[in-house]
């Protein structure tokens, strides 16, 4: 099948491989070249590097809604478009300029956690399982009807990039499997439920700001489901520090919410609003490497007693 790829960032480059192995992919649209690192020099989504990798004609346009894209995709010669992780939503004229519609690989169970950030809010609300769902786009927040859903446990310790990584994979091969169900005749499409929907807004920074009033589940948590940005923030000493690799852990703890209550080859124990205390594995202190906290101890950086006051405030959770 002739296939039109649309996507931007790393997680959409296993789908774009698998779909250059498995069908024609005659035109590859990713957003424009930013600016990016310190330099700010202009640096190319990492689906144009792949697509240049592969020798696969690419198109960057500002918008799409200016018309451009959909004569682009008119003139393809496709069926259809695979959509992973592009950037914009895509308005009618984009939606119905193949024969076959646009597909969509989404990194969630679907109608839970619609938006720009699936993954992170799977993690940052504790849920235990998640998957990628292959769906047909509509002209909703991710409302369209779902062709294919793949599951997993999400891992006790696992962050939100780890997750994100480890979905890239599972969603290239259930794309796959959408396009070959499609093409027999056999893909089932089913509506989604929309009151049982959820919104998962794109992070913030202030997003990163631990709360020790939480209870320790909910803390380590958005420490997880903050890796890699914005990062968890918490206040040390009256400096900023980032904290990485949280455990809840049922230990009683009667100090107040933030302090640390002990210090150990396991981490940090922190106490928190519940009693029960959160395991930070890994610190990093501002200009400084990211490191075990037991050796950010011995460095004399944190003792027992010391409080991790919060940074500033958070805005409200999803819904």
């Amino acid at each position: 099948m002739k296939i039109v790829f649309m996507g931007s960032p790393d997680f959409a480059v296993p789908c774009l491989r698998a779909l250059a192995g498995a069908h024609e992919v005659v035109l590859v649209v990713s957003q424009p070249d930013k600016p990016a690192g310190r330099g700010s020099q202009l640096t190319a989504p990492a689906v144009k590097v792949a697509a240049q990798e592969l020798g696969l004609p690419t198109f960057q346009p500002k918008s799409a809604r200016t018309g451009e894209l959909r004569d682009a995709l008119k003139a393809s010669g496709a069926e259809l478009a695979a959509v992973v992780a592009y950037g914009k939503i895509l308005p009618k004229d984009v939606l119905e300029a193949l024969p076959r519609g646009c597909l969509n690989v989404h990194a969630s169970l679907l109608p839970k956690y619609r938006g720009a950030a699936p993954v992170q809010w799977s993690v940052i609300n504790g849920e235990r399982e998640t998957g990628v769902a292959i769906m047909q786009l509509d002209e909703g927040m991710d409302t369209g009807p779902v062709i294919l859903e793949v599951r997993t446990t999400i891992g006790a310790e696992e962050t939100s990039g780890e997750l994100l990584t480890r979905l890239a994979p599972i969603g290239a091969a259930a794309l796959l499997e959408a396009i070959a169900d499609l093409e027999a005749g056999r893909a089932v499409v089913t509506p989604q439920d929309h009151a049982a929907s959820t919104h998962a807004p794109m992070l913030e920074k202030a997003h990163g700001a631990i709360d020790f009033t939480l209870p320790a589940a909910a803390v380590a948590a958005r420490i997880r489901g903050v890796d890699p940005w914005p990062g968890a923030q918490a206040t040390l000493r009256g400096q900023g520090v980032k904290l990485f690799r949280a455990l809840a852990h049922p230990a009683s703890a009667s100090a107040a919410p933030g302090t640390v209550v002990a210090i150990d080859a396991t981490g940090a124990h922190v106490g928190c609003g519940d009693g029960n205390v959160v395991v930070i594995r890994e610190i990093q202190a501002a200009g400084r490497k990211r490191m075990p906290a037991q050796a950010f101890a011995a460095g004399r950086g944190i003792a027992v007693g010391d409080v991790l006051g919060a940074v500033g405030s958070e805005p409200s959770p999803t819904s």
